[in-house]
C-alpha cells in the first residue's frame, strides 16, 4: 500500500464505497492498493455513487488532496442509497492528516465509515479517529482500525525485502526459491514476541476470480505448514487468501502479474 524509504512510508490508500439498494447488482468493493512506477503510491476509488456530480466532486477532492496523477478512478455510477448530505460528511472525512496514515483504507458504506491503516505513534492513532468522528453526525457510526507501526512489523519487511516467494504455476506447491525465502522468514518470526501473524497470500487476475480466492488462501495455508515445519507454531499463525483483489502492479504486463503474486506477512495488533 512508497516512494520514501522510511520507517513509516508515506502510503496513503483512500477507498470509497457506498452500500447500494440492490447488493446483489453492485458488489462491496475491495481494497485494491496500486503502487506506481515512480514509487508514489497510488490512491484508488471504488464503490458506486448515484451520479456523475458526485463523482466528479468526490474525485475532485482527492485529486487536490494528493495530486491528480496519484488518484485511480474506479468508481462506478449506479443505483444506491445515500444517507441526508452524504456528500458533505465525505468532504469532511477526506482530510489532509488521512496521509499520516501508511498501508491504509478509508471506507464509507453508506452511513458506516472506518479507517484503517499504520501510524508512527498512539497520539497519531487518536488524534485521527477523533477528528473523523468530530466530522460526522451521531447518526454515523465509526470504527478505528488504526494500528501503531510495530517494530516486529519492520522486521518483517526488512527480512522479505519486497521479494516474492513463488509456487509451482497454479499450484500451491512451494518453488525451492520459495522455500529459501520462507527459511529466512521464519528466523525473523521466531524475533516478534510471540504475536500474532497473518500470512496472505495473493494472485494476479488471470482466470476465475473465485479460483484465484481459493488458490491465494490455499497458497497462504501452505506457507503456513512450511513454517510449521521450521518450528513456528501453527496457533501463531492466521492465514487469508485476497486473490486478485488488491494488486500492487498492474496486471497488464507480464512483470505486474508477478509481482501481485505475492505472500503479504502482517504482524497483528
Amino acid at each position: 500500500m512508497p516512494t520514501c524509504r522510511s520507517l513509516f512510508p508515506p502510503v496513503a490508500l483512500l477507498i470509497a464505497a457506498l452500500a447500494p439498494q440492490a447488493p446483489a447488482q453492485v458488489p462491496t468493493p475491495v481494497p485494491v492498493p496500486v503502487p506506481s512506477s515512480a514509487g508514489a503510491a497510488k490512491v484508488v476509488v471504488q464503490g458506486a455513487v448515484p451520479d456523475e456530480a458526485s463523482k466528479a466532486a468526490l474525485l475532485a477532492r482527492l485529486r487536490e488532496l494528493y495530486g491528480a496523477e496519484r488518484v485511480v478512478d474506479q468508481l462506478a455510477v449506479a443505483s444506491v442509497a445515500m444517507p441526508a448530505n452524504w456528500h458533505g460528511y465525505v468532504q469532511k472525512l477526506i482530510q489532509p492528516n488521512l496521509k499520516l496514515v501508511s498501508k491504509g483504507e478509508l471506507r464509507i458504506e453508506g452511513n458506516n465509515v472506518s479507517l484503517r491503516g499504520e501510524v508512527a505513534n498512539e497520539a497519531q492513532r487518536q488524534q485521527l479517529a477523533s477528528d473523523m468522528a468530530a466530522s460526522l453526525n451521531p447518526t454515523y457510526t465509526f470504527s478505528n482500525g488504526l494500528r501503531v507501526h510495530a517494530a516486529e512489523q519492520s522486521l518483517l519487511d526488512a527480512t522479505l525485502a519486497r521479494r516474492i516467494i513463488e509456487f509451482e504455476s497454479g499450484k500451491a506447491a512451494l518453488a525451492d526459491s520459495g522455500k529459501h525465502i520462507l527459511d529466512e522468514m521464519a528466523l525473523a518470526l521466531l524475533k516478534v514476541n510471540g504475536k500474532m501473524v497473518e500470512v496472505i497470500g495473493h494472485t494476479d487476475n488471470v482466470g476465475v476470480r473465485e479460483r484465484n480466492l481459493a488458490l491465494s488462501l490455499a497458497r497462504a495455508e501452505a506457507v503456513r505448514a512450511y513454517l510449521g515445519e521450521k518450528g513456528i507454531p501453527q496457533a501463531q499463525i492466521q492465514v487469508a487468501g485476497q486473490g486478485p483483489d488488491r494488486p500492487v502492479a498492474d496486471n497488464g504486463s507480464a512483470d505486474g502479474r508477478a509481482r501481485n503474486r505475492r505472500i503479504e506477512f502482517r504482524v497483528m495488533p
